[in-house]
């Protein structure tokens, strides 16, 4: 492993390199042509940002908006953030989408080309795994995320989401396999099978999601994208549509699960969980077994929800920020009868990725906070819910000059995030630890 020149302290952690330049042009790659890729580089802030006051410093995108409720943008910075080590633990890989520890402590990573690796406990990286099925890799599809079956242990299957190339165009899918490894880093696939396709399919390149969780019941959460092209997102109002969904599925079967809210319509797709939502790409559980998400918002209005079976969350009806052209987005509403606030929302973005709790001992007051990749914020984003585990209490952010894409808590208690350059096409995955 190799030490990067860095030591983040918690004064700087809040000295203003996390800070969101007022002209970010949104976090997700939208249709619009001033923007392609995922998240725009950040500014350069104010400095010595105190603890008790936000994070965030920039003006907002859309400053005539108001928040619902306090605390649902711009929360204080705790009182005390932890001093941050930061080394390299691997380098020099594909541009990566997603990252699983293995029981053994390798990691499994996937690349947005369509292959998996495993990196070893050295941060070494191994050949291509052989079995893999197409992906469409082009824009923002391809390889995407990857999570172990509850049981791996006896089964070593796992579960992967990726842009699945099809007659008329592509779309999400989950496909399911037997990981078989080797003592030479390598390995295969077996028994690959879609269990799963977001429908319908589409001819595009954007918005694909997509983040897999399991619940604590074993039901398999399934995060897409809306396809971000004008009028194929506003199929995020439509219950006919698996547009802009959470879907809740049965890993077995790739069905819907029994008691999802809308099993008994017949016309609505059963698998849904929650609608109106953009572009998923970060999800987690909190320490309850909650399912909480976090979604790209346009020029502004990224936004943590926590989807409840049934609910509306929006998009493109009601949404913080505006559009990439700087005009609002449709009727240019941030709320609306019948359609659920966010729990938290950003203004300007900080392009969420991978996502995790915290639950190791590394760093205490990170405890059951969410971490969150920045794509924009090119770092970490710590989020504390308050005592309820229902708002938001503290924001921090740990700048790592990087566009995050995913986040993983080791077994060690260390935080370990994949960076992406798309340019040059290649990621590290970056150790952070407590400075002692």
């Amino acid at each position: 492993m190799k030490t990067l020149t860095m030591l983040l302290t918690g004064t700087v952690l809040s000295a203003g390199l996390a800070v969101v330049p007022a002209h970010s042009q949104g976090s997700t790659g939208d249709a619009s042509p001033v923007e392609q890729v995922e998240g725009q580089p950040p500014a350069e802030g104010d400095q010595g940002i105190p603890a008790g006051e936000p994070v965030e410093t920039a003006a907002a995108n859309a400053p005539d908006q108001e928040p619902a409720f306090p605390g649902q943008t711009r929360a204080p910075q705790p009182s005390e953030m932890p001093d941050v080590a930061v080394e390299t633990f691997a380098e020099g890989l594909p541009q990566l989408w997603a990252m699983e520890f293995l029981p053994d402590d390798r990691m499994l990573v996937t690349a947005k080309e369509g292959d998996f690796h495993v990196i070893s406990a050295e941060g070494e990286a191994g050949p291509a795994l052989s079995g893999m099925i197409e992906v469409a890799s082009a824009g923002q599809g391809g390889l995407l995320d990857v999570a172990l079956a509850p049981d791996f242990e006896t089964t070593n299957r796992i579960f992967f989401s990726f842009a699945e190339p099809r007659d008329g165009g592509n779309g999400t899918s989950v496909a399911r396999a037997t990981l078989n490894l080797d003592d030479n880093g390598g390995g295969s696939l077996e028994d690959v099978e879609v269990i799963f396709q977001q429908m319908p399919t589409y001819d595009g390149d954007k918005h694909f999601g997509s983040r897999l969780v399991f619940s604590p019941e074993g039901h398999l959460y399934v995060t897409v994208g809306e396809r971000s092209d004008t009028p194929i997102r506003d199929e995020a109002q439509s219950l006919v549509s698996g547009l802009g969904k959470v879907f809740r599925i049965d890993p077995e079967t790739g069905e819907a699960i029994a008691d999802n809210p809308f099993v008994e319509h017949a016309k609505i797709q059963p698998e849904i969980w929650s609608w109106g939502h953009r572009n998923l790409q970060s999800a987690a559980l909190d320490a309850d077994g909650r399912l909480w998400t976090i979604e790209h918002g346009p020029r502004g209005g990224d936004e943590l929800n926590m989807p409840e079976a049934g609910l509306n969350y929006g998009w493109p009806a009601i949404t913080y920020g505006i559009a990439y052209s700087g005009e609002e987005v449709g009727p240019g509403r941030t709320s609306q009868e019948g359609m659920e606030q966010p729990v938290y929302y950003w203004d300007p973005v900080i392009g969420p990725s991978g996502m995790a709790l915290y639950d190791g001992d590394e760093f205490p007051s990170w405890e059951d906070a969410f971490l969150v990749g920045g794509l924009v914020t090119t770092g970490l984003v710590v989020v504390h819910l308050d005592e309820n585990g229902e708002q938001v209490a503290f924001e921090e952010r740990v700048p790592l000059d990087a566009r995050i894409r995913d986040v993983r808590v080791g077994p060690d208690g260390a935080v370990y995030a994949v960076t992406e350059d798309p340019d040059a096409d290649t990621s590290a995955i970056l150790r952070l630890t407590r400075e002692q």
